[in-house]
């Protein structure tokens, strides 16, 4: 049903559009609304273009990306905005991949 990569979420400084995967509209309402304020901001401190893709394995990963042209792209604070993005919401991402893995990829979760 999946391939390799399952976009999340994401959103593009150049088109000022965010984009949320349908395929997850059963997400709780304030986590959607979470993850777009959170790609939003994103986009609008550092420019490009923010991606929340899913692997194969169910881990959750940041892309980003920007036009080669793109001059005002901050590479350096997108790296280190991707990182405190990571340390601030961990539990909610944490919570993404954990429901991704069991809903998605049908894994069993054995109690810790």
């Amino acid at each position: 049903m999946y391939q390799e990569k399952t976009v999340l979420c994401g959103a593009s400084s150049y088109e000022e559009k965010y984009y949320f995967n349908e395929d997850f509209s059963s997400l709780p309402e304030a986590v959607r609304n979470e993850l777009k304020i959170m790609c939003v901001l994103f986009v609008s401190e550092v420019g490009g273009v923010l991606t929340l893709e899913f692997q194969e394995d169910g881990t959750l990963c940041f892309q980003v990306g920007s036009q080669e042209d793109d001059f005002f792209f901050d590479e350096i604070g997108s790296g280190l905005k991707i990182k405190a993005l990571q340390k601030e919401k961990q539990e909610l991402l944490a919570s993404l991949e954990l429901f991704y893995k069991v809903f998605v990829l049908n894994e069993e979760i054995e109690d810790a």
